[in-house]
């Protein structure tokens, strides 16, 4: 059984949610990659609606910095074919989004994946932890096509950072840990989430979480990722 942590002990509620209106991807200027290594693929129903992959940015943050700053445009996936992942293992980064909203008309989310494989094609597998500067967070992943995990809405935690208001800074450090039989997202040092490899492993979901790790971007969203990496 899926369990998720809130605010406080127990399951935690959703977090209310006010219809927005369809906003649409907004492709970036001098788009695409150029982190040496690194690929991605955005959703497919972004490619439904036209978006390219350049209409995103993977970039590092300065010369010779190890550091990534990515822009979006359509969501997207990235990752080096290179970092892969087997056993038990925690990959973890630090996301800033330094303009809160400042490309959107409210909360997008960004975090890591782990467990990736064909990402590149028709049959993608993997599974992602996203935080929102609002204070809330999600479970979700691919295959092929998308599945939630921790419900339909973010789920709220008092461990996700809150940005002050649109414009501002917010910075969440995002883990996703796979032990034994479960695997536990965690943000900004506290586990907000632990969830069976039953819940996530199956038909339409992971194959296995084993396979390669990455990145993963909402639609229109800019933040820096500092830290990217794996430990045992």
């Amino acid at each position: 059984m899926v369990r998720a942590q809130g605010q406080g002990r127990g399951m935690a509620a959703p977090a209310p949610q006010t219809p927005t209106p369809a906003e649409g991807a907004i492709a970036v200027k001098d788009g695409g990659i150029s982190v040496p290594g690194w690929m991605g693929k955005i959703d497919a129903s972004e490619e439904k609606a036209g978006q390219v992959l350049n209409n995103s940015k993977l970039a590092p943050q300065g010369p010779g910095s190890k550091d990534l700053h990515v822009t979006t445009g359509p969501a997207v996936n990235y990752w080096n074919p290179a970092n892969k992942a087997t056993g038990d293992y925690t990959v973890k980064a630090t996301f800033t989004e330094s303009n809160y909203m400042g490309l959107n008309d409210h909360p997008h989310p960004y975090g890591v994946f782990i467990g990736g494989s064909d990402l590149s094609g028709a049959d993608q597998s993997l599974l992602y932890c996203a935080a929102y500067g609002d204070g809330t967070f999600i479970v979700r992943g691919f295959g092929p096509a998308a599945f939630r995990v921790n419900g339909r809405n973010p789920v709220a935690n008092a461990a996700v950072h809150k940005a002050a208001g649109k414009g501002s800074s917010v910075t969440q450090e995002i883990a996703l840990s796979v032990k034994g039989d479960s695997v536990s997202c965690s943000i900004n040092g506290a586990v907000v989430g632990t969830y069976p490899k039953a819940e996530v492993i199956g038909a339409g979901k992971l194959k296995t979480t084993d396979g390669i790790y990455g990145i993963r971007f909402a639609h229109n969203t800019d933040a820096v990722v500092v830290g990217f990496g794996v430990s045992k």
